[in-house]
């Protein structure tokens, strides 16, 4: 078990890089997706359905990680995940029909939950054993990693096939894993606190009144989660259609937003310690409603812009808060809850702006961004007052 500060802190680079790895991987994936299209044949349709497979995956595979985790231990799921998941990263290019790409991403997928509900659940016994509200840190490494590994599939594209680009990915991916898990490996995870249980309250109200929480904070993450994948896939799409952007300037709202959530992730920490969990939740979920209804209604670009800035900085943080609060309140299997319920919300968001941008029209779509981070909002102002945020 770690037990000076020198060992936390080598846990703490360890399960970072493990973060970013995860968000490496996963933009590296992304960003060649329009090239596998090409190599299968799919049609737009076909393609929707083989993508489903990463989310059917992760669904499927969160909450049975969490009883992993609570059997084998964090750090142990955590390495075999990150195998998992890079070996599976080579194999979309190897497939040449829908069916093959879906049962493929099946697998991807399943590595994907898995390594994000260990790896949060690792983070959150880290968290408990520096008293330090660190887990936007955390949070910051996957958006960094998901960064660069855009940025180098940016550029390797036109140079390298995707079979050979996601092939160096998964050699990336091992490496970093056997020298992560070094350290990962090494040292037994710090023991988790548990809230003491309230005088006269009976062991089946607690474990009932924790669930409930659990869902709560699972709700705010899904809340933040709806948002992040609004923005990724309808956001470039409503500064060019209803803004009249260029195509680059369309791109260029999404770094806005990616950039600002980073820079909101790697300050999140302090602004922990001075808010505490509670008011930085309702912080953020104003903020975050504030911008988006900015970003959705604005009637300039350079306004746009700034509202999707200023929506990633108020979403930034309440993710990682809701998740380390699940897992405080209840280990793996709180994580592995909240990080369903905000997968759900990311695997939600874009076919419900589909809808409802074919009813009214996408800016109004976009609003129910705003709506969501406003409810995270009142949900924040409730769990404080019940004194459970903090």
């Amino acid at each position: 078990m770690p037990g000076t500060g020198t060992d936390l802190t080598r846990l703490r680079i360890a399960i970072t890089a493990f973060f970013a790895l995860d968000g490496f991987l996963f933009a590296g994936w992304v960003v060649r997706i329009p090239a596998i299209k090409h190599q299968t044949g799919a049609s737009a349709g076909d393609l929707g359905l083989a993508l489903l497979g990463v989310s059917a995956g992760a669904v499927l595979t969160m909450p049975l990680t969490g009883r992993l985790c609570r059997r084998y231990g964090a750090h142990q799921v955590t390495v075999v995940c990150a195998v998992l998941l890079s070996l599976s990263v080579a194999l979309p290019p190897l497939t040449h029909s829908v069916l093959a790409l879906g049962a493929v991403l099946l697998v991807f997928g399943a590595a994907y939950g898995g390594i994000n509900v260990a790896f949060n659940s690792a983070a959150v016994d880290l968290v408990t054993a520096l008293r330090r509200p660190i887990m936007p840190s955390f949070h910051a490494a996957f958006s960094l990693g998901g960064m660069v590994g855009a940025g180098l599939g940016g550029l390797v594209a036109g140079a390298l096939s995707p079979t050979r680009h996601l092939a160096g990915l998964a050699v990336i991916g091992l490496l970093v894993t056997a020298v992560a898990s070094r350290t990962l490996l090494r040292h037994e995870p710090p023991p988790s606190a548990r809230p003491a249980p309230v005088s006269g309250e009976t062991p089946r109200r607690l474990a009932g009144r924790t669930r409930g929480l659990v869902i709560v904070f699972g709700l705010i993450a899904l809340c933040t989660a709806y948002g992040e994948g609004a923005m990724a896939d309808w956001g470039a799409l409503h500064l060019e259609q209803d803004l009249d952007a260029s195509p680059g300037l369309a791109a260029v709202g999404y770094s806005c937003f990616a950039l600002a959530m980073t820079i909101g992730r790697l300050s999140g920490t302090a602004l922990l310690e001075r808010l505490g969990h509670g008011r930085t939740v309702v912080a953020g979920g104003a903020t975050a409603a504030a911008g988006m209804l900015l970003g959705s209604l604005a009637p300039s670009l350079w306004a746009a812009l700034l509202g999707f800035a200023v929506t990633g900085l108020g979403l930034a943080n309440l993710f990682p808060v809701a998740v380390e609060r699940a897992g405080t309140l209840a280990g793996p299997s709180g994580v592995a809850t909240a990080s369903t319920f905000g997968y759900g919300g990311m695997l939600l968001g874009p076919p419900a702006i589909g809808f409802m941008a074919d009813w009214f029209s996408l800016p109004v779509a976009l609003t129910s961004v705003a709506l969501l981070a406003a409810i995270a909002t009142l949900i924040g102002v409730a769990t404080r007052r019940t004194g459970r945020t903090d």
